[in-house]
């Protein structure tokens, strides 16, 4: 079994990108997770066009596939981190226009997902009031990626309105499981709050999966940690990949490690490498 193993650039925040995708594919890494932001591509340039094409066949020199990310802290607005989300009492039509941007800037990139999260529930705010703004949203993304042929992957995110694999699949039958709303898995995440094992929670999500997060991380605590600092043991974790056929990028989400980041991006492709060959030789 090989996966394919990429790196996310929100690990690599001090670099400018054209030298940070160098040293990812220069590593042996065959795919980019691209989050979109002001210091690397800025979705809102005036030049985006030319950006995003310049990107493409960068991308295709390096040989790196790419999965768009949405994940920004300080995008839209400088003073709240996230702000505004689909869940937010103002502003989401702000969070729609960048998820339908994302789509339209994976479908020129030839990206494989796009992916994106609800948001944090604000204060005083009904559950079911939170859970129509978020399908409302939603449904906009999914016709605009429909339209485009781009696949989705929604990431449960710890701490966010929808935050596990139960609260996806429900929002996921409300949509009418349209083909395109994918999952985003972060390895991290299944460890710190799903009621499933690892491995159990990659074979639940099957087919749907589309993106992949690979980090470590304890019980509990959301908090994104270099392989071995963690509780997972990845040997199963990369063995349930294989057996749900998945052929989608695995990348390593580490967005708070830029300060040692291509260090940090060596250790983390030998540990995956040789995760893969204690699973061969056992």
């Amino acid at each position: 079994m090989t996966l394919r193993y990429g790196y996310g650039t929100n690990g690599f925040a001090n670099h400018r990108l054209d030298d940070a995708l160098e040293i990812i594919a220069g590593l042996g890494y065959q795919g980019v997770a691209l989050t979109l932001d002001h210091h690397h591509l800025d979705p809102y340039a005036p030049d985006l066009s030319l950006r995003v094409s310049a990107l493409a066949g960068r991308l295709e020199r390096l040989g790196l596939g790419v999965v768009v990310e949405t994940g920004a802290r300080y995008l839209m607005d400088p003073w709240h981190k996230h702000a505004p989300t689909l869940v937010s009492d103002d502003g989401r039509e702000q969070r729609i226009d960048l998820l339908v941007r994302a789509v339209r800037i994976a479908a020129d990139l030839g990206a494989e997902a796009v992916s994106f999260w609800s948001g944090i529930k604000p204060a005083g705010v009904p559950d079911a009031v939170a859970a129509d703004r978020l399908l409302s949203g939603c449904a906009k993304v999914v016709a605009a990626a429909d339209e485009a042929g781009v696949p989705l992957g929604f990431e449960p995110e710890p701490g966010m309105f929808v935050e596990d694999l139960d609260g996806y699949d429900r929002l996921f039958e409300r949509l009418g499981r349209p083909p395109c709303f994918g999952l985003t898995l972060d390895i991290g995440h299944c460890r710190c709050l799903e009621r499933e094992s690892v491995p159990d929670c990659v074979r639940r999500a099957g087919s749907r999966l589309v993106n992949v997060q690979i980090d470590d991380m304890r019980r509990g605590v959301h908090e994104h940690l270099e392989f071995g600092e963690g509780e997972i043991d990845f040997p199963p974790v990369l063995a349930a990949f294989g057996e749900i056929g998945y052929a989608g990028l695995v990348a390593v989400e580490l967005p708070r490690h830029s300060h040692a980041a291509p260090d940090v991006c060596r250790r983390s492709l030998d540990f995956l490498r040789g995760a893969e060959s204690a699973l061969g030789a056992a």
